[in-house]
């Protein structure tokens, strides 16, 4: 069993929010947050709960639509389950959005610690965060559930992670310390590495040497190769206790 989730404060079309966006589309990428990380560890997803601290109408309804709609774009079976509850005693100013999910995974399938030495980090689509999200999804330079869908079917992708507020270095580093081996980045990167991904708008893949043009056209996104993968037994992140973020990791995927 894998469980994931993801939440959203301070986005929405209330009084007090800080970035406007409709409920709809608010209910759509936190749900596509908390999928991306169910399928990226080979799971599939089996059932969905979204707690909102907005009453149900109209708001709440117009959320759960964004969370059904990224339901059917992640490919979902039509009779997935989802659950619900909304705030019913207070008049709320500003929107919070919580999406849980739960997936159901074949221990031998799981992609969690299959980087290789020599993997090359690639980082499919841009970081992008707050009002700039939606911008960039119309230019399609950010990522989605079925990016990790086509990724995780190729033989080039040992394994990948979907990146958020931490950034896409961060990320790289927890796969690369799951495998106990060490990132060595590239120099020059234009990309900024450290800047928030947002609701999972880039993924941070391992993959085989020579695999970025062919990732290019399979995700039709940008690839930016930030590093590759070596075996370092004494580098000082190896000797540091696991982030909360990997520690995080590991507790979602004890299989029950």
């Amino acid at each position: 069993m894998v469980v994931s989730c993801d939440s959203a404060g301070g986005v929405g079309s209330k009084p007090l929010d800080r970035v406007r966006a409709s409920p709809f589309v608010v209910g759509k990428f936190t749900a596509r947050v908390a999928l991306m990380e169910i399928l990226s560890t080979g799971a599939e997803p089996v059932c969905v709960a979204s707690a909102l601290a907005v009453e149900p109408k109209p708001t709440g309804n117009q959320i759960l639509l964004g969370v059904r709609a990224e339901m059917r774009h992640a490919l979902l079976s039509p009779i997935t389950p989802i659950v619900n509850s909304t705030e019913k005693n207070v008049e709320v100013k500003s929107t919070g959005v919580g999406v849980m999910a739960v997936g159901i995974a074949i221990r031998n399938r799981l992609r969690v610690g299959r980087c290789e030495a020599g993997d090359e980090i690639l980082v499919i689509g841009l970081p992008h965060v707050g009002g700039e999200v939606l911008r960039a999804e119309q230019r399609g330079v950010i990522t989605n559930s079925r990016d990790v869908r086509r990724l995780l079917r190729t033989n080039m992708v040992h394994e990948l992670v979907p990146a958020g507020s931490r950034g896409v270095l961060h990320e790289a580093h927890v796969l690369a310390a799951d495998s106990q081996l060490f990132l060595k980045r590239e120099r020059g990167l234009k990309l900024d590495v450290r800047k928030s991904a947002g609701p999972a708008t880039a993924i941070v893949s391992a993959c085989k040497r020579g695999s970025l043009q062919r990732i290019a056209v399979l995700t039709h996104k940008p690839v930016t190769k930030i590093g590759y993968l070596v075996p370092d037994q004494n580098h000082p992140y190896k000797k540091r206790n696991r982030s909360s973020r990997n520690l995080l990791r590991m507790v979602k995927l004890q299989i029950q």
